[in-house]
């Protein structure tokens, strides 16, 4: 007979018991939720500018090559950086440092996102432009005090499980602009869709009003100059920062510049909004979620820069599914098989993109150069696909999306200057 395992003591059982309990309890905890509804907050705005807005200038009779322009608007997410420091060096005198910046940019962004709405593609362009980047701005500025927030309102065992909820309701918030604003838009007029989704922020203004300020950490900038020059300073004195830089730029550019102009060639193709909705954002939705935590774990055993490369090989592969639907043309299952492998590898090489941006961060001055790094990973999505339209105009759909595959070998080949493959499970940090 095999030999019976050691029965428990009733010390260990109460020990796993609570153990368990608090696990629970970090889970329910107030700062767990305050995490999910801020990521929320932040994911939602960002669709209402790009894929939505692309929708409605399409049904507008918007040429291509301007709706492709239109994705300028996004730039104050590329120079959030510039002002960061201001909302570390300063402090509103209503809630505190953070919650008075991050109350100020939400009410602004509710505002925003209603006005837009009210706006019209054909009579008031300029209006829509103007509206659409007063959107962006607010909802820059609101990424850079949520960041500083859940920074330090978790405690450090607690920023692993706090960044996952953060990055699931970012996209839920994503889902629910993408998928929902489009399927509401058949039913619909457009200004009705951005009026429910400027409501869709009031849940998430008042977790700002009801949740605690975080304490003053010790070594709060004093002078504009400590807040901006110093972890600039810091950073542009290593050896391959200006190679990191450039990896940053173009590790997912060719993957960017697809995605920047998919809702218009969807439409193009005759599948309809509410295909669109249902199956690129919201099946593409769980295919993401899927991709990052698989993306994490096979990080945990292979090291950053070996999933650097297999994912950045994923991506390019998937990017170049894009011109095969290209010649499918209006095939239901095609486009879905497309958007699982697209969104899957998407979110592991986001995944392995954002720990290695982690990892080269100095934690003495992590939100700043965290800003300043988010911002140029998010330069491609502004001025690679800002020509997206005119290039998808004179080269065609498949010329255009195997365009966007050859475009991301030269962030691969930077790999061998600071991630080769022999690095295996060491650090990508200096």
């Amino acid at each position: 007979m095999s030999e019976s395992k050691p029965r428990e003591s009733f010390p260990d059982q109460l020990c796993r018991l609570w153990q368990r309990a608090d696990l629970l309890r970090i889970i329910c905890s107030r700062r767990m939720l305050v995490a999910f509804i801020m990521g929320f907050a932040a994911g939602l705005p960002l669709l209402l500018t790009i894929g939505v807005l692309q929708a409605w200038m399409k049904d507008a009779g918007v040429d291509l090559t301007v709706i492709g322009l239109m994705n300028l608007v996004q730039i104050p997410y590329t120079w959030k950086f510039i002002w960061a420091p201001l909302l570390d060096r300063y402090t509103l005198p209503l809630l505190g440092r953070r919650k008075g910046w991050l109350l100020m940019a939400q009410l602004a962004l509710i505002a925003a996102i209603a006005a837009l709405g009210l706006t019209d593609p054909q009579r008031s362009f300029g209006l829509m432009a103007l509206a659409a980047c007063l959107v962006a701005f607010f909802s820059a500025t609101q990424d850079i005090v949520i960041d500083a927030y859940r920074r330090e309102d978790l405690p450090d065992n607690e920023l692993g499980l706090g960044s996952s909820l953060y990055i699931y309701g970012y996209r839920l918030g994503m889902l629910l602009a993408g998928g929902g604003g489009l399927i509401m838009a058949d039913h619909m007029p457009f200004a009705h869709v951005y009026g429910i989704m400027a409501l869709c922020l009031l849940p998430c203004l008042i977790t700002t009003w009801l949740t605690p300020e975080p304490p003053m950490v010790a070594g709060t900038p004093t002078t504009i100059k400590e807040a901006v020059v110093a972890p600039l300073v810091e950073y542009f004195q290593r050896p391959e920062a200006l190679w990191m830089l450039a990896f940053i730029l173009f590790y997912k550019i060719g993957d960017t510049m697809a995605s920047a102009i998919s809702t218009p060639f969807y439409l193009d193709l005759g599948f309809t909004k509410s295909e669109i909705g249902a199956v690129v954002k919201l099946f593409g939705f769980w295919a993401t979620i899927a991709g990052a935590g698989i993306g994490g774990i096979t990080i945990l055993r292979l090291g950053i820069s070996r999933c650097l490369w297999i994912f950045g090989v994923l991506q390019a592969l998937s990017t170049a599914c894009f011109a095969v639907l290209a010649r499918a043309g209006e095939h239901l299952p095609t486009l879905a098989g497309v958007i699982a492998f697209e969104n899957f590898s998407s979110g592991m090489g986001t995944s392995a993109f954002v720990a290695f941006m982690a990892s080269i961060t100095n934690k003495k001055f992590t939100a700043t150069q965290y800003a300043l790094l988010s911002s140029l990973m998010g330069m491609p999505r502004v001025f690679a696909s800002a020509p997206t339209g005119f290039m998808a105009k004179h080269m065609g759909w498949e010329g255009f999306f195997i365009f966007c595959t050859l475009i991301a070998i030269p962030g691969m080949l930077m790999l061998m200057k600071f991630a080769p493959w022999n690095a295996g499970r060491t650090a990508t940090a200096p």
